[in-house]
């Protein structure tokens, strides 16, 4: 029985499109449905392991989707903080710069003023300073006249130093709100940088959490991965273990068949000679089967089982664990566990006990019936009732269930043709 490891993924699978979950859910349906199916003859602990790897396996690309995600949000994150710290320093530049052309101006309007308390002064102490005083004041008239000039450049001066203080304060004003407005501008772009650094660290730490996440997932799917390598191991064992069984009851039917044969042969001699010698006539000749049955091989077995449903039949299938086709060497009847099963035919049981991936099974060997040794099984029984000698067509022999290498409760059933398998179909009632 060869097995294909190559369902185990590569520890860092690449970045699948999203899936869809009623996809992957109709996905795990389909292969629930192959494997019961396909598996009633494989082990519960195969079929589990298999189970847990397959649907590790479909996690694995909604995992990487997720981390993609994260990362893509995390870089956009990344991207958005450095904008925001950006725009802070520009601000902060800007707010620093209007502060300096503020303090610069409040200077220039404090010297201003000091100048025009100055030149108030001054003319508080000389009692007044008017034009008329001025000129009255000259005794010539060219005197008059330099005085007047004098006074009104003075003045001129005086009109100035007010007009640019009105405006250094007007300019101070505007200067205090822009100030204002530029640190209220930092003041947002500092809680802006704040949240898109927490927004930041947070998707940081969700693709690392997603990161971590899919580490995980992948090393639990390498261990399942080990689990399942180590099953089939398992059960290539027990199968080998089943065929060792198989060929030494092979060797037994086939011995039993032999012999059947040759009492067959010696009675029909037996019986020709003496209706030779009572003058009878030629003999009809051939043998009874030692279980009764009909030289027809159509309806010489019963059914073994009187309810339930035909699950698998016989002949060659595709295993959805091992990849290789292999026969299915009986009849499987669903049934529950614990349903009464029945001798299909009188015969001799030569075989009733464990054996190995079969579980608990009986063999009952028929005798020659059409032209060979018959003999049919009863597999993954839960109780044998009869453990030996002679039963009769219909006779309870044991009870259904799922011991051995089986994967729910059924009826594993088989007949074998001179130790070898073949159809049961060949030798049931049409009906069964």
């Amino acid at each position: 029985m060869a097995c294909s490891t190559a369902l185990v993924l590569s520890a860092a699978p690449t970045a699948p499109a999203a899936q869809d979950p009623g996809a992957q859910k109709k996905r795990a349906d389909a292969r629930v449905d192959r494997l019961k199916e396909h598996l009633d003859d494989t082990s519960t602990a195969l079929k589990t392991a298999y189970d847990r790897l397959h649907s590790t396996e479909d996690k694995l690309p909604g995992a990487q989707a997720v981390l993609e995600k994260a990362r893509s949000a995390a870089d956009a994150a990344d991207v958005a903080e450095a904008a925001a710290t950006q725009e802070l320093e520009v601000a902060k530049a800007n707010e620093a710069k209007a502060q300096a052309d503020l303090e610069k101006s409040t200077a220039a309007v404090a010297a201003g003023r000091k100048r025009l308390a100055q030149f108030a002064a001054q003319v508080y102490q000389q009692q007044g300073f008017g034009q008329l005083d001025v000129a009255l004041s000259s005794t010539q008239p060219q005197e008059f006249a330099d005085r007047l000039a004098m006074v009104d450049t003075v003045l001129d001066v005086q009109n100035a130093t007010m007009e640019r203080l009105t405006t250094e304060r007007a300019g101070l004003t505007a200067l205090e709100d822009h100030v204002s407005a530029l640190r209220a501008d930092s003041d947002r772009k500092q809680k802006a940088a704040a949240a898109a650094l927490a927004r930041a660290q947070a998707a940081r730490g969700a693709a690392e959490k997603a990161q971590a996440d899919l580490q995980a997932l992948v090393a639990t799917q390498r261990t399942q991965a080990q689990g399942f390598a180590d099953q089939v191991a398992e059960d290539k064992r027990q199968l080998a273990l089943a065929k060792a069984e198989q060929a030494r009851l092979q060797r037994i039917l086939a011995a039993r068949a032999a012999a059947a044969r040759r009492a067959a042969a010696a009675r029909a001699a037996a019986e020709a000679k003496k209706h030779h010698s009572s003058g009878g006539g030629t003999s009809s000749g051939g043998g009874s089967s030692s279980g009764g049955g009909s030289s027809n091989a159509s309806g010489v077995l019963s059914r073994p089982v009187r309810t339930g449903w035909v699950s698998s039949e016989y002949g060659m299938r595709f295993h959805p664990i091992y990849h290789v086709w292999r026969l299915h060497s009986g009849r499987d009847y669903a049934v529950s566990c614990g349903t009464p099963v029945y001798a299909a035919a009188a015969g001799d049981i030569i075989s009733a006990g464990w054996a190995t991936s079969y579980g608990n099974r009986i063999v009952i060997d028929h005798g020659w019936i059409s032209g060979g040794g018959l003999a049919s099984t009863y597999n993954h029984l839960s109780r044998i009732v009869v453990g030996g000698g002679h039963v009769s067509r219909g006779q309870l022999i044991a009870y259904s269930g799922t011991t051995g290498d089986s994967t729910g409760c059924h009826l594993h059933f088989e007949t074998l043709r001179n130790g070898s398998f073949d159809d049961p179909r060949h030798w049931l009632n049409t009906l069964s």
